[in-house]
């Protein structure tokens, strides 16, 4: 990398190595280094690691292997790593078990394998706990800068947000990228959300995890149906960081903010000299809400000026080959595609491996159009391996975005649309518990209708008492067998039923007591409202179509507790079902105030109980155009007041 400073190899019998020379012993170094690779076995790290504190040392990279990740196979490794950080002390050191780090900026590195780096004068910084990854990610050839890349290991001292917060205060970083493994403490990363903010550098996160099964302890559907990454979901979002799951979208993702850093929204304006590329990018861009905006007046004025009569003028654009080789046309013709109403302009263009030459003009309009317009513009292979890294750096370097590959280019512009301010309000830590019980659904009802939550009329009685009961119910009833977390499963739920035949239907529930309930009618939806513990993230609410529906359509969105009123409102609208919410096709809506009244009356009973709840589920929560009515409650905790 060109480093110009000292180095200095430590080494008990070379007397040189790569051409420095060595000293025997790091007490006979000159004076304290700024950092240090240790590169020998973990039982020597320690030491090492000690004795580069006892002299100040400015830190260093523990690269051995076989501490706390290996516990599984050596229960005494997690006491190694301990040690390690008491060696340490004040010292920060990265890893064990890492690479290190290449800081690109200043050609000054801790790194021991190949990299794909270069000198650049600023860039992104990429974080990850895989240093095999980290290797992977600089070897990309998209034209992305890279200014910082780092293998944080097993984080034993310094973790993966306290490293991202310090690389923050370099003003040369545009962007950070974090590729996930686990969060730990959660405090660091509102730290870390809040700064990026304050400086105004975006981030995107590949987190890993979805595949994760839920807890085993579970037994709501809220909690089957989030799983452990709604958790990890739910904080990216809140933290203000978007979240992409490939690579290669990772690398888009941050190439896309590195130049035009967050977009205003997802309004897209698409160049091609191929209706078959603009019909795919239509088609395309559908899976992710991505909306294309008719042309305005001026654009058509300034399209057919460029273009002429054969054209047809529409966004996506097929622009022909009228103008090809006519640079100063087809900058104008680019350029009409751009303007406040657009978000992102892209420009679809296959750069042929064989000759390119005749493609030169595509990249003198780019730069034309991105110099003229001053608006985010991107130049983008439908197949990845269609962008020369040539072109791409020379793309990059002029303030156009070189996007490798159609997919690829569309999801990052959804996650940099989706990039926002974190949340202030601090989440409610949520420790491991003991699982608990689950109540009974009459006194689940009851302790949550305490906090103002509206549920039918009810009775819990023995089977016998059923006759009796049920003559201070008018209209229809629901009866229940009790004792069960899932009655329907169970065909424990008998919905409709008449008052004289109550007693009827309660002996066939086959349980010592039933539930009676009154009906509710004129439900608009049926929806699920839940809270699961998660000790990795805080407590999660999930809402989502409920009732039969729960597990058919899957349409739930998670939060973090404690979330705002508008926080729930947005996430209601961001449901599939949120157009039934809203009076579909002329049917009367449902009241969505009481819908937010019913999420924060249960939000206010979790609030009170947070050392004790581990899952509470309302499903269904009918909601009709005045109210919004719990008619199923589950409720697991760890004990009673």
């Amino acid at each position: 990398m060109g480093f110009d400073g000292a180095i200095w190899p430590v080494h008990p019998s070379a007397m040189e190595i790569a051409g420095h020379g060595a000293f025997p012993t790091i007490e006979d170094l000159p004076a304290a280094p700024d950092a240090c690779f240790v590169g020998v076995n973990r039982q020597a790290t320690v030491d090492v690691v000690g004795a580069l504190a006892q002299i100040g040392a400015g830190g260093a990279v523990c690269f051995a292997s076989g501490f706390a990740e290996a516990r599984g196979e050596d229960a005494a490794s997690a006491d190694l790593q301990a040690a390690l950080v008491a060696a340490a002390g004040d010292m920060p050191i990265l890893g064990p078990n890492c690479y290190g780090f290449i800081n690109a900026l200043d050609a000054a590195l801790l790194w021991p394998d190949q990299h794909g780096c270069v000198p650049v004068a600023q860039g992104v910084a990429i974080l990850t706990q895989s240093s095999n990854i980290a290797i992977n990610l600089t070897m990309q050839q998209r034209g992305l800068p890279i200014a910082y890349t780092v293998a944080c290991g097993n984080m034993a001292q310094t973790s993966q947000a306290q490293i991202a917060l310090a690389l923050l205060e370099d003003t040369r970083v545009t962007a950070i990228g974090l590729h996930i493994e686990g969060f730990g403490d959660i405090a660091a990363w509102e730290a870390l959300a809040a700064r990026a903010q304050a400086r105004g550098v975006p981030g995107v996160a590949r987190k890993v995890g979805a595949a994760e099964r839920a807890r085993a302890a579970t037994v709501s559907h809220t909690a089957s149906l989030a799983g452990s990454d709604a958790g990890a979901e739910a904080l990216l979002e809140r933290l203000g960081f978007a979240r992409v799951r490939a690579l290669t979208d990772f690398l888009e993702t941050l190439k896309l903010l590195h130049c035009a850093g967050p977009l205003g929204g997802n309004r897209l304006a698409s160049i091609s000299c191929s209706g078959g590329e603009a019909s795919l990018i239509a088609d395309m861009a559908l899976a992710h809400g991505l909306q294309f905006p008719a042309l305005d007046a001026g654009q058509q004025t300034a399209l057919r000026n460029a273009l002429g009569p054969m054209v047809a003028l529409s966004n996506p654009l097929d622009y022909h080959t009228y103008i090809w080789r006519d640079t100063a046309a087809m900058t104008q013709a680019w350029s009409a595609m751009t303007g406040p109403g657009i978000d992102l302009t892209l420009s679809v263009v296959d750069y042929p491996r064989t000759d390119p030459t005749d493609w030169r003009c595509t990249v003198e309009a780019a730069l034309a159009t991105r110099a003229q317009t001053d608006r985010p513009f991107a130049v983008v292979a439908s197949l990845p391996e269609l962008m020369p890294a040539d072109i791409a750096a020379e793309l990059m370097e002029g303030g156009v975005v070189p996007m490798c590959g159609l997919s690829e280019a569309l999801v990052a512009a959804d996650a940099a649309a989706r990039i926002g301010a974190p949340h202030v309000n601090v989440l409610w830590p949520a420790p491991e518990i003991a699982a608990g019980t689950v109540m009974t659904e009459a006194r689940a009802k009851a302790r949550l209708a305490a906090f103002g939550l509206e549920v039918p009329r009810h009775r819990s009685v023995a089977v016998d008492e059923v006759a009796q009961a049920a003559t201070g119910f008018d209209g229809p009833l629901a009866i229940k067998g009790e004792g069960l977390a899932h009655k329907t499963e169970a065909g424990a739920v008998r919905l409709g039923v008449a008052p004289g035949d109550a007693a009827d239907v309660a002996r066939r529930m086959g349980t010592e007591t039933v539930l009676i309930e009154e009906m509710i009618g004129g439900a608009v939806v049926e929806l699920l409202v839940g809270v699961t513990r998660d000790p990795a993230h805080g407590f999660v609410l999930t809402l989502g179509a409920g009732g039969v529906w729960t597990e058919v359509m899957r349409d739930t969105v998670s939060l973090l507790l404690p979330a705002k009123e508008a926080d729930i409102t947005a996430a209601l609208n961001r449901l599939r079902i949120a157009p039934v919410l809203a009076g579909y096709r002329g049917q009367p809506a449902a009241s969505q105030d009481a819908i937010v009244a019913a999420v924060t009356a249960l939000q206010r009973f979790v609030a009170a109980h947070r050392d004790q709840v581990n899952e509470v589920e309302i499903n269904p929560l009918i909601c009709t155009p005045t109210r919004a009515i719990a008619v199923d409650a589950l409720l697991q905790m760890s004990a009673e007041d």
